[in-house]
């Protein structure tokens, strides 16, 4: 009975990045105008930030695949890119194309283009101690950068990204080759997220306990009452 008690206790608690750990300083149309500032053209952030969402929404899953994907999911960022930027200036040339994306790309990892929220770093620490902490997000390699930019990289023993992993939410299969990884059972990590279907059903379809964040609601300081 002890043996599986102690099989069943919690060990482990993923972390998904966006909306969770860290929120992006201003809107992406406010920093895709600061983009295009910078390699020399106007385009309007309100403009920018309608025609994101529109891309982002066209944007067909994708399913599994054995192994990461190629160029760590760049191409999909730049099919996206493309889709924007044939909303909000169609007759851009390619070259000018090429120049934004680079640029565009590179500026999600900066520091300062992303903000902590406010309790996490305490959270983190308190619980880091006690449980394998990780991050499991729909990202790529540039997440690493941005959680050294915010000062937690320290406190996770391991970051999964879709497009290394090669699958990306809501699909399970994230779940079950990231539990595999750090070989663990299901019952033994709780993942902790704010989507309804990235997150809490994903992670459920998985096996794994949730902690639901709704930051309307509560905070990543009700899971540490929670754990």
């Amino acid at each position: 009975m002890a043996t599986k008690d102690k099989e069943k206790r919690l060990k482990a608690i993923f972390f998904d990045a966006v909306g969770t750990l860290f929120y992006l300083s201003n809107t992406v149309g406010d920093h895709y105008a600061l983009v295009a500032k910078e390699v020399g053209l106007t385009l309007a952030a309100q403009q920018l930030d309608r025609a994101f969402f529109t891309a982002w929404k066209r944007m067909s899953p994708r399913a599994a695949i054995d192994g990461p994907r190629e160029n760590d999911d760049k191409g999909w960022w730049r099919e996206l890119v493309d889709i924007v930027l044939d909303q909000v200036a169609p007759s851009l040339s390619e070259p000018d194309r090429d120049n934004f994306f680079e640029v565009a790309y590179e500026h999600f990892a900066e520091a300062g283009v992303w903000e902590l929220y406010p309790e996490v770093f305490g959270v983190l620490e308190k619980l880091e101690p006690c449980f394998q902490l990780a991050v499991i997000s729909n990202f790529d390699g540039r997440l690493r950068f941005i959680l050294e930019h915010l000062g937690v990289s320290k406190f996770f023993a391991h970051v999964f990204v879709s497009s290394e992993i090669g699958a990306d939410k809501p699909d399970p299969e994230i779940f079950r080759r990231a539990l595999k990884i750090i070989r663990l059972e299901p019952v033994q990590v709780l993942h902790v997220g704010d989507d309804a279907d990235r997150d809490w059903k994903a992670a459920a379809a998985a096996g794994l306990a949730i902690f639901k964040l709704d930051r309307e609601k509560n905070s990543l300081r009700n899971l540490l009452a929670a754990v």
